[in-house]
């Protein structure tokens, strides 16, 4: 995985070389607990309110923020999605408890392998609904700023907002803004609106790419992130020490470096770090030997794709024919 800047390139494999762990596998394996790390630790990536509310505000005034946090909370787990989430989740972990297997809970409760393993892997349903609760980009972000202004000027109707949006360009729904405004109303003021916080997945990139390769802004963003989150800088700590150590070659760190995360309140990372413990020996290589099977995986997943898009439609000859002509 090469993708955040910071992977080194595989080389040919070497038919004497020992059996390793590929790096680039090394690399998405930790990239996938720096982004469970990253999660748990949301609610630190939203720059804390700078504003202090005025001493002569009312109490609703006040507490707007928080009615309004509320009734979006209340929203979110009325959905179905959530209350499936939520029953899998207690299914899931019942059955673990019995000390069933991932395999075996699949076949009980008759769902796939995969959403099995993420309620099982799972310490908490909030991990799971995380990044459904963090939301996507939302067309309507960059008019809030005027909605907020115009509600507080008294105009609270969800058609006239829409209209004037509408002309200034918003291109969603009247329901998307409906939505919206219904906690606004129940809190019966608007709040400033906050500055948006860092997806997920965008800080967990700023963290696996190279310092050097981040822009400037992301630079002093995830600075600001880490100062006022100490197990998020201790991770991209260890982040950086363990891509020095891949990029580098030096094996000879990896004992010590796996203490240090052990040593840590790291709980994603310590799951990354019993994984290269119970697979030594080969990591031990990956992160020493010069030489990589890389070359070969890659061929191994192009064959495998051509199979998928050829399956119940083609003879072997035809498979035969577009493994070799694809090379």
């Amino acid at each position: 995985m090469r993708r955040s800047g910071w992977g080194p390139p595989e080389k040919d494999p070497h038919p004497r070389a020992p059996r390793r762990r590929p790096t680039s596998a090394l690399w998405h394996n930790l990239a996938g607990y720096v982004e469970k790390t990253v999660t748990r630790h949301r609610a630190d990536l939203r720059e804390p309110a700078t504003e202090p509310a005025p001493p002569s505000a009312e109490p609703e005034q006040v507490d707007v923020e928080t009615k309004a946090a509320a009734v979006r909370a209340a929203q979110f787990e009325q959905q179905d999605f959530v209350r499936n989430a939520r029953e899998r989740y207690a299914a899931v972990q019942e059955l673990k408890a019995l000390g069933l297997g991932i395999k075996t809970i699949k076949r009980e409760l008759g769902l796939a392998k995969e959403t099995v393993r993420k309620y099982y892997r799972a310490e908490t349903v909030e991990d799971v609904l995380a990044r459904a609760r963090e939301g996507r980009v939302s067309v309507l972000d960059a008019h809030k700023p005027y909605l907020h202004e115009r509600f507080n000027a008294g105009v609270t109707t969800f058609s006239e907002l829409f209209r004037e949006i509408s002309e200034r360009g918003y291109t969603g729904s009247y329901a998307t803004l409906r939505d919206y405004l219904r906690p606004l109303r129940t809190a019966g003021r608007a709040p400033t609106p906050a500055p948006a916080a860092p997806k997920v997945r965008t800080v967990t990139r700023w963290i696996l790419t190279h310092p050097d390769r981040l822009d400037a802004d992301d630079t002093a963003a995830l600075k600001k992130i880490l100062e006022r989150s100490p197990p998020l800088a201790a991770a991209t700590a260890h982040v950086a020490g363990f891509a020095e150590m891949l990029v580098e070659r030096h094996g000879e760190r990896l004992d010590a470096w796996i203490t240090a995360v052990e040593a840590d309140d790291q709980p994603d990372l310590h799951r990354f770090a019993h994984g290269l413990r119970r697979d030594h020996a080969a990591v031990l290589a990956g992160l020493t030997e010069p030489h990589s099977s890389g070359v070969v995986e890659g061929n191994v997943n192009r064959i495998k794709m051509i199979k998928r898009q050829m399956f119940g439609r083609a003879s072997f000859d035809l498979l035969r024919k577009r493994v070799l002509l694809a090379r």
